[in-house]
């Protein structure tokens, strides 16, 4: 498909955007006008593990995919198979991208690769803070799989943190809340802490007699240890249902999660102003009425002025509207990649549900 040319006759630009997460990889080709030309869903981004040319492929092979469909595609080879570049300019937000060494390995991979010609390359975050938040600047919060924050400020001042897990002062997330169900857990039924209705949780996840079973079997390698995250939605609904450790638990998540909100408009020159606080994660998404509450009590008490914003559409709109933001977009093209990607009301489980019951990220 030939695009329709602009007033000043030049052909229209098109960014590859790329979500890349540690459950999924989601890529769209979109038009300076916003149209979106193509998008496809790939498995998991995990270079930390995987390795940087491991976790490219991934989105290479992601946008094969969306480009086999009847939207325009780039020049081919002589089979017909699309060849790079894939698009103007490559605006990829990705978990892995921490730190800035990470960043400019994924950055130099995908030029090598010729995706684009031009490449931007930023934590996922970003991604969640330009989709969720009505300007482009302002804090988000993500607890998904894991947990991470940003913070930018209307001048361009960005505050970050390491986000390495426990390594780098981390608690919580998906994978993190299920470890300590499970640690929870086990000393219930041994004898070493108190009762909890986390025991039977575990026992019922992972269809294992006993607590003991279930910690053998992970230990051995017969159960899978990315299933822990499966332990976070009756985590959640054995809290709500008044039971004194797995409320434990979400009290903390919820401080984690405005703690790392606060800090970042804290460092930005922001807090006590009024700034956008953008939650996003299956953890937050999942609508979970108790980590709700919490999370929202903690934000009036300790930053009364911020005005909280579950975000409505999936990050990969963030790296669409980073990019966007590059050509200097017209308004119109903003809202039309907004539009594209905002969900029909369903009775289907909703991304934040999917992200609970998917690996940890």
């Amino acid at each position: 498909m030939t695009a329709p040319a602009p007033a000043d006759g030049r052909p229209l630009r098109t960014v590859l955007a790329v979500d890349g997460g540690n459950s999924k990889t989601d890529v769209a080709l979109v038009r300076e006008d916003g149209v979106v030309l193509a998008s496809a869903r790939g498995p998991a981004f995990m270079p930390q593990s995987a390795g940087v040319a491991a976790a490219i492929d991934v989105i290479g092979d992601t946008v094969l995919r969306a480009l086999t469909g009847p939207a325009g595609r780039p020049p081919s080879d002589g089979a017909g198979a699309p060849v790079p570049p894939y698009a103007d300019h490559v605006a990829a937000y990705v978990a892995g991208a921490d730190l800035p060494i990470e960043e400019e390995r994924l950055r130099d991979e995908l030029l090598a690769r010729r995706y684009g010609g031009t490449v931007a390359v930023g934590n996922d975050t970003f991604a969640l803070l330009r989709a969720g938040a009505e300007a482009p600047w302002g804090v988000a919060v993500v607890c998904g799989a894991g947990i991470n924050a940003v913070g930018v400020s209307p001048t361009g001042e960005v505050a970050r943190f390491p986000a390495l897990g426990r390594l780098s002062g981390d608690w919580g997330g998906g994978y993190h809340l299920g470890e300590e169900a499970l640690w929870h857990a086990m000393r219930a039924e041994d004898g070493r802490g108190p009762a909890t209705a986390l025991v039977d949780v575990v026992r019922s996840c992972f269809a294992r007699p006993t607590v003991e079973d279930v910690v053998i079997g992970l230990h051995l390698g017969e159960l899978r240890v990315d299933r822990l995250h499966t332990l976070v939605p009756p985590l959640l609904a054995a809290a709500g249902a008044g039971d004194a450790v797995a409320r434990s638990l979400v009290e903390r998540q919820a401080e984690e999660v405005v703690v790392l909100g606060v800090v970042a408009m804290r460092r930005i020159g922001l807090l006590g102003e009024p700034c956008e606080v953008v939650l996003g994660g299956g953890v937050l998404t999942s609508g979970d009425p108790l980590l709700t509450s919490l999370v929202e009590e903690r934000y009036a008490r300790e930053a009364p002025a911020a005005r909280l914003v579950v975000a409505d559409v999936p990050p990969i709109v963030g790296a669409a509207l980073l990019g966007l933001d590059r050509f200097g977009a017209a308004p119109d093209a903003y809202a039309r990649v907004r539009a594209h990607f905002t969900p029909e009301p369903s009775t289907d489980p909703g991304p934040g549900e999917e992200m609970l019951t998917a690996p940890a990220g």
